[in-house]
């Protein structure tokens, strides 16, 4: 870490200890663009782990942070009080635009739409990908320049996940970047720069209008499989399954947004991630060299480092006390996982980034309970053959200047991480 870098890092520790503990916003997206939002959670983990933040510190009202380990999965493993409903996010759906999707649902719904689409990440069927991922991931890494910074986000990260989401939906390959288009516009907010202004009405109208291409796009496709036999493509398994057949366009929708950002920007962030952290913590990326067993350690140490997605929200359904504090019918609840995975309290030495701990997957990075992330086993075997290709081909990849992250608290991502590959072995 350059001195700049820990001059920064102090300044905002010191900053975060000295405002009042009720004055913390933790929502603010230019914390995460800055990643200097770790001392801001230290802080509530540590003074008010169940903090409330009131009217006025987000514009969809009050809500409550759960910051710690435990706390969390409480929350997160009782989902009779802590609703998934309506959204899970901060913010909530607007009127003319509410998008049903499973992950936002409670049982029953939740679980026989869940279970429509779980064939697709069984370990059968992740052992019949496995050849295809790996040949795709071997082409792109043959295809990168040597000694000539490039783009890792877009060349390897987005590249790769992308690929795998035109797979499972059985999406035209040749536009395949529409995906990742649908999934940045998805959750994006209006300092993103991908809209026309930052004006909150016309991000949504702009969000909008491209969605709805979105789900035109794949009607055309749920056309194509209803007419067809039933095939194993997430498309075919909606527009044949029991409980999904006959969802309207924007249940549809909805759920189609769910399955783009949770099979693209998961591991997306995470490819990116894990060359950082390993260019982060030279240590730890000679142990990577000197051993590459540990690469399934690895890729669940980056999982944890990286949480690449660092809230999820629930609605109490009913008066609750958590950690001494009374939660009312009806408040949100954000469970902070990306606070939770550095809690010193369960995680050993938490900040640090070690690739052969003890318990590399003691992680709340896929969630607990109901929905736990249906595609957690599908990320990690693409994270760990990418770092088995990289290890046969490349002594090392370098980053060569800070990266640029997405402005968000909910993706916890990368816009662009430039590197260079000096040579191959």
């Amino acid at each position: 870490m350059s001195d700049g870098a820990i001059d920064l890092k102090a300044e905002a520790r010191a900053k975060a200890y000295a405002m009042p503990l009720e004055e913390i916003n933790v929502t603010d997206v230019e914390l995460w663009r800055a990643d200097a939002m770790w001392p801001y959670f230290e802080r509530l983990r540590k003074e008010d782990p169940i903090h409330y933040h009131p009217e006025g510190q987000h514009e969809d009202g009050p809500f409550w942070s759960v910051t710690k380990y435990n706390d969390i999965m409480a929350v997160d493993t009782n989902h009779e009080v802590f609703s998934s409903e309506p959204a899970i996010t901060i913010f909530d759906p607007k009127e003319d635009f509410t998008l049903p999707m499973f992950i936002a649902m409670d049982p029953p719904k939740h679980d026989v739409q869940r279970k429509t689409v779980s064939p697709i990440v069984s370990p059968h069927n992740l052992q019949e990908l496995e050849p295809l991922i790996r040949s795709r991931i071997c082409n792109t890494l043959e295809n990168l320049p040597i000694n000539e910074p490039f783009d890792w986000v877009d060349r390897v990260s987005i590249e790769l996940t992308t690929q795998m989401l035109a797979t499972l939906f059985d999406f035209p390959f040749e536009e395949r970047r529409k995906l990742t288009r649908w999934s940045d516009v998805a959750t994006a907010g209006p300092e993103s720069g991908l809209f026309s202004s930052e004006d909150p009405e016309v991000v949504d109208a702009e969000r909008k209008m491209e969605l709805f291409e979105c789900v035109d796009y794949f009607s055309r496709l749920w056309a194509e499989r209803v007419a067809q036999p039933p095939k194993a493509d997430l498309i075919s398994m909606l527009a044949h399954g029991e409980a999904t057949k006959d969802m309207d366009r924007m249940e549809y929708l909805g759920n189609l947004i769910l399955l783009i950002v949770g099979g693209n920007d998961t591991t997306r962030n995470s490819m990116t991630g894990s060359v950082l952290a390993l260019n982060q913590n030279p240590d730890q990326y000679q142990k990577l060299r000197d051993n590459p067993d540990l690469v399934p350690s690895m890729v669940s140490e980056t999982i944890r480092w990286q949480t690449p997605l660092a809230h999820m929200r629930r609605t109490a359904t009913r008066d609750f006390e958590l950690g001494g504090k009374t939660i009312k019918k009806g408040d949100k609840v954000i469970m902070w996982y990306a606070s939770g995975n550095r809690d010193d309290e369960v995680i050993d030495n938490p900040n640090a980034y070690i690739i052969d701990r003890e318990r590399p997957r003691q992680h709340l990075s896929f969630g607990f309970g109901i929905h736990r992330c249906v595609g957690n086993r599908l990320a990690e075997l693409q994270l760990k053959i990418l770092w088995e290709e990289i290890l046969k081909r490349f002594p090392t990849i370098q980053v060569v200047e800070e990266p640029k992250r997405v402005p968000s608290n909910f993706v916890k991502g990368y816009e662009r991480m430039m590197v260079t590959i000096p040579s191959k072995n």
